[in-house]
C-alpha cells in the first residue's frame, strides 16, 4: 500500500504562483521565475580554473551520480550500465558529475553488482566515456565529464551481506549493519585506501575523463572520516585529523595524474540518523553521535563545512557537489519524496522544506567560500514541472552555478535539452518521486524508473518490484 502525505503534491500546483503560495504558506524562501528563457542564463557557459586545466561547461544543468546496480560480478558494465551512460550524454547538460560511483577496491562496493577499478578499467571506463560523448554529440553539447570514486565503508556489500569497514565507532550505525571492533579501519589501511583513490584517478585520467570526484558524502567511507571526533590516530580528532584523508587523496590526485582537475561531493549538512516513530513518521535517533555539519534549532551549522571547502580550495579544488545527509539514515533531507521508499518511514515536514533546505545550503556555501570556486545546486528533482523555474531563478541569484539533477536523469533525462531548446516538459516524463528507483536496489534488483521509462516498465524486475512492494505495505 502506497503512503500518501498530508501535504499537497507539486505535480497539483498550476503555475508557479501556486508553487510561490505555498511556500510562502511554508514560510519557505525559494525564489521561482515565472518564465524560464531558454537563451539566458541557464544556457550560459561556465569556466571552471583548476590548477590542472581550466574546464569550459557549456550551460548549467548537471546530472548528478546515479548508478543502477547493474554491473557485472566482476565490476564492469554492463547493457544497463551503457544504456544509462548513452542516456547522460544525450541530456543536454553541459556537466556530467561522475556517471556512477565507481569503487577504487572490491572490499568497498556498495552492492556486488558495483562497478569497480580493476586491471580493465581503462578500456572499460573509456568505452563508457566514449558513448556518452557521441550520445552528446547528437544534441549539439560537448559536456564536461568526471567520474566519481568511492569506498563505501560501513556500507559495503560486496557479495550482497553487509561487510562494513568503518571510520569510527558508532552504537547506532553499528548495530544497522552489524559492524564490530574488527570492522574499524586501521590508520595504516586508511593509508593503503588513499592509494587507490589515487590509483582510480590514474585510471580516470587514462580513460580521457575531465575530472575525479573524490566523494565525501552519504554516509560512505569519505564522509564518515569527516565525523570521526572520537577516533584516535592520524585520521580522527580535530578537524585537521578529520579531513587528512580527503586532503590526502587530493594531494595525491595532483601528484600521479596532474592534468586531471578535482570536485569533491560533499554532504555539506547532516541531520543525523533517524528512525521510524509513531505513525510511521521519522524522528532523529536520541541515541545518535556527533555528525559533521549538525543541525540545531537554528538550522543547519556550516562551520566546518566551509572550512573544509576552503582547505579544499587552497589545493585547487574549485568545485564542490552539494548534498546532505545520507539516504541509509536521513532519506527525508537527502532525497525528497511525497512517496517514500516503501521500506523508509514517512517524512517528518512537507518534503518542499528540505528541498528549499538543500538550496539554502548551497547558497550559503558559496558565499562563503573562495571566489572561483562553482558550487552545485541539489534538490531541485522535487520541484518537477517548476524546475527549471526555480533552477534560473537560483542560478540568477547567485546561489548556485549549476542546477543538478539526480532521480529525474532517470526518469527524463533529455529534460536539460528541453528546456535549453524551448520544448515544453513532458508531465509524463517528470519524476514525482515515487521511490521505486529507492526500493528496488535495496531488495537486490537493478535501479531504474519503473513507472515511467518504458524500458524498465516491461523488465521482469517490474512485477517482482510490485510484489515486494505489496508485502510491505
Amino acid at each position: 500500500m502506497t503512503r500518501r502525505l498530508p501535504y499537497p503534491q507539486v505535480k497539483s500546483f498550476d503555475d508557479p504562483a501556486a508553487l510561490r503560495a505555498r511556500l510562502a504558506e511554508l514560510a519557505v524562501d525559494l525564489p521561482v521565475d515565472d518564465v524560464v528563457d531558454p537563451g539566458g542564463v541557464l544556457a550560459a557557459p561556465l569556466e571552471v580554473a583548476d590548477p590542472a586545466v581550466t574546464l569550459r561547461i557549456p550551460n548549467r544543468f548537471c546530472v548528478l551520480p546515479m548508478e543502477g546496480w547493474d554491473g557485472t560480478d566482476d565490476g564492469r558494465p554492463s547493457d544497463l550500465v551503457r544504456r544509462r551512460w548513452e542516456r547522460f550524454g544525450a541530456s543536454g547538460a553541459g556537466l556530467v558529475w561522475g556517471g556512477e560511483a565507481v569503487a577504487v577496491r572490491r572490499d568497498g562496493r556498495a552492492n556486488p553488482h558495483q562497478l569497480t577499478i580493476g586491471d580493465r578499467s581503462v578500456d572499460d571506463l573509456g568505452e563508457l566515456l566514449g558513448l556518452l560523448r557521441r550520445a552528446a554529440v547528437g544534441v549539439g553539447v560537448a559536456p564536461v565529464v568526471g567520474l566519481q570514486l568511492t569506498h563505501s565503508g560501513r556500507w559495503s556489500r560486496p557479495d550482497g551481506p553487509p561487510a562494513p569497514r568503518t571510520a569510527r565507532t558508532d552504537p547506532v550505525l553499528d548495530a544497522r549493519v552489524g559492524a564490530t571492533p574488527s570492522s574499524l579501519l586501521s590508520d595504516d589501511e586508511l593509508d593503503e585506501l588513499v592509494g587507490c583513490f589515487v590509483e582510480g584517478a590514474v585510471v580516470a585520467a587514462e580513460a580521457g575523463f575531465d575530472f575525479v570526484d573524490l566523494k565525501a558524502c552519504h554516509g560512505y567511507l569519505g564522509h564518515e572520516l569527516l565525523a570521526a571526533h572520537d577516533r584516535p590516530g592520524r585520521y580522527g580528532g580535530d578537524l585537521d585529523g578529520r579531513t587528512r584523508f580527503l586532503r590526502s587523496c587530493v594531494d595525491g590526485v595532483r601528484t600521479r595524474a596532474p592534468g586531471l582537475a578535482v570536485g569533491v561531493r560533499l554532504s555539506v549538512f547532516d541531520p543525523g540518523p533517524h528512525r521510524t516513530g509513531v505513525d510511521g513518521v521519522g524522528e532523529p535517533d536520541p541515541d545518535a553521535l556527533a555528525v559533521f555539519g549538525p543541525v540545531g534549532a537554528a538550522g543547519p551549522d556550516l562551520t566546518e563545512t566551509v572550512e573544509v571547502v576552503r582547505s579544499l580550495a587552497d589545493r585547487g579544488v574549485r568545485m564542490v557537489c552539494t548534498t546532505v545527509g545520507s539516504p541509509y539514515w536521513s532519506p527525508h533531507a537527502q532525497r525528497p519524496a511525497w512517496f517514500p521508499p516503501s521500506d523508509g518511514y514517512t517524512p517528518p515536514r512537507d518534503p518542499l522544506v528540505d528541498a528549499a533546505a538543500m538550496l539554502h545550503a548551497a547558497r550559503d556555501l558559496r558565499a562563503a567560500v573562495p571566489e572561483g570556486t562553482a558550487v552545485v545546486g541539489t534538490g531541485y528533482t522535487y520541484l518537477q514541472q517548476f524546475l527549471a523555474h526555480v533552477g534560473q531563478a537560483t542560478v540568477s541569484a547567485g546561489w548556485v552555478d549549476t542546477v543538478g539533477l539526480g532521480r529525474s536523469a532517470l526518469s527524463y533525462p533529455d529534460l536539460p535539452a528541453d528546456v535549453l531548446a524551448g520544448r515544453p516538459l513532458r508531465p509524463r516524463s517528470l519524476c514525482r518521486t515515487f521511490s521505486d528507483c529507492t526500493t528496488a536496489p535495496r531488495h537486490g534488483l537493478v535501479s531504474g524508473c519503473y513507472p515511467l521509462d518504458p524500458f524498465y516498465k516491461e523488465r521482469p524486475e517490474r512485477v517482482e518490484l510490485a510484489r515486494i512492494k505489496r508485502d510491505l505495505g
